[in-house]
């Protein structure tokens, strides 16, 4: 059957597409050649096993810490990578300055943390404020300084660190658990107001990773729980994941890593959980 006639002004043409980011052939991800990305809490942990993963596909890309040694180690460590590491000694508290790094970045990795494990009613207010400050304010003037730049190429992709605390909440972690529950909001906020400008926004929510920030909880669990600390593993940190293990954090570099690729375009303002099944309950 013919296609039916019809009346009016010419539709407007389709826009053109905007180039996707390439493959590395003979490799398992993308290119990332001429991208600058930034990480944050960059010396270890998620955000050293982003930083390296980032490199490695080319991107240049910007470390933030406030930790000079492990920013060294992580420089030493890119050495002979297709990209570059660029160390950049910042306190995330100076959300000044954190807005003015983010300038020119076509990838940020909002990833920098803390944690302290306290009943509410013996929770710091100052240690909140400042938990509050570092993964919820800081992320946001990131953002705020990234997207400008994101905006007039195109391009551009903001991954957040969220936690599966972003979607569960747990006694004693108030501030974590808020500050969590607060970047989902506004992931998904910049989802909405980058998709018109080619700049997808996406949380990652893995379990507990293999970090110093989760082997330093075990002694605060063990105290708030009453319970020894070489139980705080078994029946606290991994009691409601389907798999009985800590996630490496290669692992979720290689989900970061995917969410600035070509085969995820039409992922934004989404969760991506890395939970061992914590939330199929």
């Amino acid at each position: 059957m013919s296609a039916p006639i019809t009346t009016g002004p010419a539709p407007d043409p389709a826009p053109a597409p905007r180039p996707a980011a390439r493959t590395v052939p003979g490799s398992d991800g993308p290119d990332l050649s001429g991208r600058t990305a930034l990480v944050t809490g960059a010396a270890g942990g998620i955000g050293r096993a982003c930083a390296l993963r980032l490199a490695a596909a080319g991107a240049l890309v910007r470390a933030v810490d406030r930790a000079a040694e492990g920013l060294d180690a992580l420089t030493e460590a890119a050495r002979g990578l297709p990209g570059r590491v660029e160390p950049r000694l910042l306190d995330l508290t100076d959300l000044d300055a954190a807005e003015a790094s983010a300038a020119g970045t076509d990838i940020l990795v909002n990833n920098a943390g803390l944690q302290l494990v306290r009943p509410i009613e013996d929770f710091p207010p100052d240690v909140f404020h400042t938990v509050l400050t570092v993964m919820l304010e800081a992320p946001f003037r990131l953002i705020r300084g990234a997207l400008p730049g994101m905006y007039e190429r195109g391009w551009g992709r903001i991954v957040n660190i969220s936690s599966v605390h972003g979607l569960r909440a747990s006694a004693y972690k108030s501030a974590y658990v808020a500050a969590k529950h607060g970047l989902e909001g506004l992931s998904k906020t910049a989802a909405l107001e980058g998709a018109p400008h080619g700049v997808t926004s996406n949380c990652v929510n893995p379990g507990y990773v293999r970090t110093p920030l989760v082997e330093r909880q075990i002694a605060d669990q063990a105290a708030a729980h009453g319970i020894p600390a070489d139980r705080v593993l078994t029946d606290v940190l991994l009691k409601d994941s389907a798999l009985k293990r800590l996630i490496e954090p290669e692992e979720v570099a290689e989900a970061v890593l995917y969410l600035c690729g070509p085969h995820s375009s039409f992922v934004t303002g989404a969760s991506l959980t890395l939970d061992g099944g914590w939330t199929a309950h």
